[in-house]
């Protein structure tokens, strides 16, 4: 900055970026969630019918979807987060030890990485002396392990964001079957299920700031694909059972 104007440092001060994937963490959860929670109980929901069951069965296996996948999500995001978690501590521990026991071998690693990345060796040995001063594991646990605020694991806000999302992905499905006409439920219900899932794909694209129309084809590919193999095997069972 010594090159700016006083006015520039001031700008340059005020100004703050907002990066997308800050959202990483939380958005991955809550799409996957309203994704699976749609997907899983639509195709559930058009399986029973298709299996000729009634409005009150069929309500009945929606919604015990809804709560079995609401908290199998929470669980396995739990669990996997905490796995991930777990490896990053385990990781920063070593890295702590090894700054320790070797401190300049460190520095030296840290130096490397910063030539590869296109400084000059003599000027990659001041950048990594000086941030290893201010705070060596961090500067340790971004550039040579990749861990960082952003990218960080967060076990319960992963296991509280699926089980959210996928609760209201289910109960759409679930709305739709009461509100739809016995006759045409499991023509409303896919249709009505592929118009939420192409929604969501826009809404987690346009959040992301990613292309629309290819989040979009993909979940209603996918989506389509589940429902109507979900339906083959009801009218499959349905007609075997009679």
């Amino acid at each position: 900055m010594t090159d700016l104007s006083p006015a520039e440092r001031r700008r340059l001060l005020r100004h703050r970026e907002s990066h997308l994937v800050k959202r990483i963490g939380w958005l991955r959860a809550a799409v996957l969630g309203a994704n699976d929670g749609i997907v899983s109980t639509a195709s559930l929901i058009v399986g029973v019918a298709a299996a000729e069951a009634s409005r009150g069965g069929i309500l009945v296996a929606g919604t015990a979807a809804l709560v079995a996948g609401a908290m199998s999500m929470a669980a396995g995001e739990y669990v996997s987060v905490s796995s991930q978690a777990d490896t990053e501590k385990a990781d920063l521990a070593r890295e702590r030890e090894e700054q320790q026991r070797h401190p300049a071998f460190e520095q030296a690693e840290l130096a490397a990485i910063y030539v590869e990345r296109g400084l000059e060796p003599g000027l990659a040995k001041q950048v990594a002396e000086q941030l290893m001063a201010k705070d060596a594991l961090g500067a340790h646990a971004r550039d040579e392990l990749g861990i960082s605020e952003i990218t960080a694991a967060r076990p319960v806000q992963a296991a509280l964001t699926s089980a959210l999302t996928f609760s209201v992905g289910a109960a759409l499905p679930l709305l739709t079957v009461l509100l739809s006409p016995s006759d045409l439920l499991i023509e409303l219900v896919s249709a009505a299920s592929l118009g939420f899932l192409c929604l969501l794909g826009a809404v987690g694209a346009r959040a992301g700031g990613a292309r629309v129309l290819p989040a979009v084809l993909r979940v209603g590919f996918w989506g389509a694909l589940a429902m109507a193999a979900t339906a083959g095997i009801g009218a499959l069972f349905g007609t075997t059972a009679a």
